[in-house]
């Protein structure tokens, strides 16, 4: 069951902007201990010259009225509360698309991409192209907050069928995502096929491939880079899965609590997991950056959005081989070499009905904020086969 569906204005009162900045002027720092710089973690030099920003000079209004550009709307959907932009097609033809963010992603990650998916004529394509776009909120993640219980990736996939389905009204609609939206992507092509007219992930993970267990040997020899990189980035995946898994509420009384430790937590990870070269302001500004750690900030969400992981543990992915592939709907994998997580294009055409597999030249983790053209020409290219 759902609820009445009601537009929605992101405003943050002028009342917590003000006690933000004196929450941020009274951070309480900890002292360096040897060299100030990213092998233990984000260097309290740059993170202060960051804070120092946020508090003077970040203009949260501007960019509130950039995401208020886009149509807001929020709807109970068995009761978890559902924030989504919904955005027509200009075109002969849309197709319904949902996109699904990750984490520590949030909504406006897509928001390079909406304009030419929804209106390809406007930025140079065929409006044969053309999708009517949502972009839902993750359970618990910004406004789609607070939870009445926990929420993760199985129960996230029902919930987005009946949004788009019985809230929205498209019979048939297509599936994209990265981080957790491409593994949600996917699980919807697994529980719903007569629905999910494909599915598009731009993160090369499959939900029955345990990546984990993966050895050199299973990636071909033009795929090692892909195998390198994830060693070089497991250390990264491996401690914060583990905390997120095991100890989300604890970890989520600091992050509520400290907005500048926040802060430390999210951006560490758009340095390590995009493809920057170390430098997170090579591909992100400073604008985009809070942007992120204040939606999270401003709605108190982080503890729903890490517990997402902890709900999601155990998703019951583990099948026969008789019944592969997972994915029952034909699938699209844009392989981002600057990514986190890779599991093989063979072992992907086992477990989905693999029809498109792309390795970009670069981008890393965030495709759709990274990287926005490459990710709608794949997409375009991928869906046009399917209209």
């Amino acid at each position: 069951m759902s609820s009445p569906m009601e537009d929605l204005t992101v405003h943050i009162s002028d009342a917590a902007l003000t006690r933000l900045r004196q929450r941020l002027a009274e951070t309480r720092w900890p002292p360096v201990i040897g060299e100030d710089d990213w092998t233990p973690g984000v260097p309290i030099g740059w993170l202060e010259e960051i804070v120092t920003y946020w508090r003077e000079e970040f203009d949260w209004r501007a960019q509130e009225e950039r995401i208020n550009a886009l149509p807001h709307f929020r709807v109970k959907v068995d009761d978890i509360p559902i924030h989504f932009v919904h955005v027509r097609g200009t075109g002969p033809d849309p197709m319904p698309l949902v996109l699904t963010h990750g984490w520590p992603w949030t909504f406006w990650d897509f928001n390079k991409v909406i304009g030419p998916l929804t209106d390809p004529a406007a930025h140079g394509g065929d409006p044969a192209d053309a999708f009517h776009v949502v972009v839902p909120s993750l359970p618990g993640f910004t406004f789609s907050s607070p939870l009445p219980r926990p929420v993760g990736l199985a129960e996230t996939a029902r919930l987005w069928t009946k949004l788009m389905v019985d809230v929205l009204g498209y019979e048939r609609f297509a599936a994209q995502g990265g981080d957790w939206g491409a593994l949600i992507s996917g699980h919807l092509g697994h529980i719903a096929p007569e629905s999910v007219i494909g599915a598009h992930l731009s993160l090369a993970n499959i939900p029955t491939v345990n990546w984990r267990e993966l050895n050199r040997q299973d990636f071909a020899p033009d795929e090692q880079p892909l195998w390198e990189r994830m060693q070089e980035a497991r250390k990264h995946v491996t401690s914060h899965i583990a905390v997120h898994s095991f100890d989300p509420q604890t970890l989520a009384v600091g992050l509520s609590d400290s907005p500048a430790g926040l802060a430390a937590w999210l951006i560490e990870r758009r340095r390590n997991w995009s493809d920057c070269g170390g430098d997170v302001e090579r591909r992100f500004t400073r604008d985009e950056l809070l942007t992120t750690v204040m939606l999270y900030w401003a709605t108190n969400s982080v503890a729903g959005s890490v517990r997402f992981y902890q709900a999601s543990r155990g998703a019951g992915w583990r099948i026969e081989p008789s019944e592969l592939p997972f994915i029952r709907v034909p699938t699209a994998i844009a392989v981002f070499p600057g990514d986190v997580v890779f599991i093989p294009r063979a072992l992907a055409e086992r477990h989905a009905d693999l029809r498109r597999w792309t390795l970009m030249p670069s981008g890393g983790h965030f495709a759709p904020a990274e990287e926005p053209e490459r990710l709608v020409s794949d997409v375009r290219e991928f869906f046009r086969t399917l209209r």
